[in-house]
Formats: structure tokens, sequence, C-alpha cells
């Protein structure tokens, strides 16, 4: 882990809380957020790249996870609070506009911070979790269920405590490879009576982009911090919807790169191929360029260069501005 040597790490009182940053680097500010279920290590590969390359980058662990703190309430962890955060950390280090790069829950954060403080946001890089439009009519937790039944990760983690227990069933690198090793390309669904952590495969060999030590930082972290912080923010997904409602059919503006894996969880099986490739998205995020590469969910860490010089190509596009 030598590459992480130059990472400074400090908390930063934003938004009533306090969040852990990893930072590097000076230059323009580039934020990027991590998914479920990782932290800020989970950007080790493109902290130094781009700091390397002349930007000062910031990557907090989200509130809830690693050594950020962690309200009770799964109320907050709405995508208000989320955003909230994310102004605060701006407002921090002094910056009025940022660069934005995010990934699963972090790239969900990044299309809010986006699409309510476009004025905050230089250009976004996405990667894993296209921007849908509110459904008008119900929640997303049902809508989910509609589709995919009681099995779906998504409705089995609403219960407080059920996905606890589950997981607890496991040691938390065992927990850890079931998650960030995972090559299933169907969209996540538990057959009857199972939960989705046992149905996920635990692999035996290590693929080459990461190896039991880097497994193990996240194992530890887990096991300081526990899994109810980021299953909070499925709690508070039907809070969402409710909270979205003024921004029906609002579009965001900000300049914006996604990138997807071939092989992402649902991607050809549920549509997510048309959909990212077709007009409605384009609709939606209008100042929009897609790339899709050879990879699976957690597309940062498995195609690392790859990523970090798609990341490097876009936000240089912006940085003499």
């Amino acid at each position: 882990m030598s590459e992480l040597i130059n990472v400074n790490h400090r908390r930063v009182k934003t938004n009533g809380i306090w969040i852990h940053v990893a930072e590097q680097g000076t230059g323009p500010l580039v934020l990027l957020l991590h998914g479920f279920p990782e932290t800020w290590y989970s950007w080790r590969h493109q902290i130094t790249f781009l700091a390397n390359n002349g930007y000062h980058v910031v990557a907090p662990d989200l509130r809830g996870y690693g050594d950020s703190e962690s309200p009770l309430n799964p109320d907050s962890y709405s995508v208000i609070h989320l955003v909230g955060d994310l102004i605060g950390l701006l407002d921090h280090f002094g910056e009025q506009q940022v660069f934005v790069v995010g990934h699963d829950w972090g790239a969900i954060a990044g299309w809010y911070l986006s699409l309510f403080r476009p004025d905050r946001v230089k250009a976004l890089v996405n990667l894993s979790a296209p921007y849908f439009q509110r459904s008008r009519t119900s929640g997303v937790v049902d809508y989910f269920r509609e589709l995919f039944g009681d099995g779906c990760y998504v409705y089995q983690f609403q219960e407080p405590g059920r996905a606890e227990r589950a997981f607890a069933r496991y040691d938390y690198l065992t927990v850890m490879k079931k998650f960030l090793l995972l090559t299933k390309t169907d969209y996540l669904v538990a057959p009857p009576e199972m939960e989705i952590i046992d149905y996920l495969e635990t692999p035996s060999v290590l693929p080459k982009w990461i190896t039991e030590e880097e497994l193990q930082v996240y194992a530890d972290k887990f096991q300081e911090s526990g899994f109810t912080g980021p299953l909070n923010y499925y709690r508070a997904m039907n809070l969402n919807w409710e909270l979205l409602a003024p921004w029906q059919g609002s579009k965001i503006t900000v300049p914006t790169k996604f990138i997807i894996g071939d092989k992402d969880i649902g991607f050809e099986s549920i549509g997510t191929r048309e959909y990212v490739t077709g007009d409605v998205f384009k609709r939606f995020v209008p100042n929009l360029e897609v790339v899709i590469i050879d990879g699976h969910h957690f597309i940062q860490q498995e195609k690392a260069q790859e990523v970090s010089d798609e990341i490097l190509s876009f936000l240089r596009k912006f940085t003499m501005d």
C-alpha cells in the first residue's frame, strides 16, 4: 500500500456531523465519493494518480461509513443529508466549484449534488449507477419489490437489523469478498426464503486486481463501524422519493461522463445498456458522455488505470476554464 504514504487524514465538521476525509495533492479540488460497501479506500488508485496530475483530491468516508459519524436514525441518510454533507465539505475547503467523481451510492450523491446545486459542480464523472428520473407513482422500494419480489436485496435491506443479523453469520473478510468480488451479472435477487448474503458466493481465488491485504483493510474498518450506517442508505430510499417531488422533471445540466462495466449487475438483464445508450438518459442529463468498459461493478478498482485515465481526460477538458 505504498501508494498511500502521502495521503493525509483528518475529520471535518459538516452538516452537524464529523466526516473523515483522505486527501492528497494541490490544485483544483476533486471530490471522490465511494459506494456500498466501501470507504474512501476504494479510490486508493485514483487518489495518487489524480494528485500526481495536478489535482487536490479529497475522498471522504460518507456518513455512516468508516471513520465518519454514523447517525442512528435511518431518515438521516436521505439524499438531502448527503448533499448537505458535501456542500459543507466544499465550504470547508473554500471552493466554490469542484469536480465530483462518484461510484454506486457515491454516484447517487453526485447526481443529486449536481441536480440541487449545479453552481457548485464544474463537471461530474459517475460510475456504475445511472441517473433515473423519479417515478411519479410509487416509491423506489415498492418498484423493486414489484419487479423482483421479496428476494431483491433492496427489499431485504429495508427492515432494521435483518441484513445485519444475516451478515453476522460470516466474518467481515468473507462479507467483503462476497460483495467486492461479485461477478453475478443478473440483478441481485435471492431465491425464496434465502438472505442475499447467503446467496452471494465467496470466491476461492482472488482476482488479480485486489489482494487479501486490501480486502482486510475494508474488513477491519467495517468491524469497527458496522453495517447499519451503510444499510440506512437503502432504508431512506422511500423517504428520498417523497423528498424529491419538487425536482420532478428537472434535468442535470452539469457536464457529465458516465462510466459503467459491461458486466455490471443487471447491465444486460434489466435493460441498463439500452437505457444508458438511449435517448431517455440523455434527456435527463443532456450534457452527457457514456463510456462502457470491460468490467464488473467495482470498476474503479478492477480496471483502476483505465478508469483513472477516463476521469483525468474528462477533468482536463474543464481544468483550464
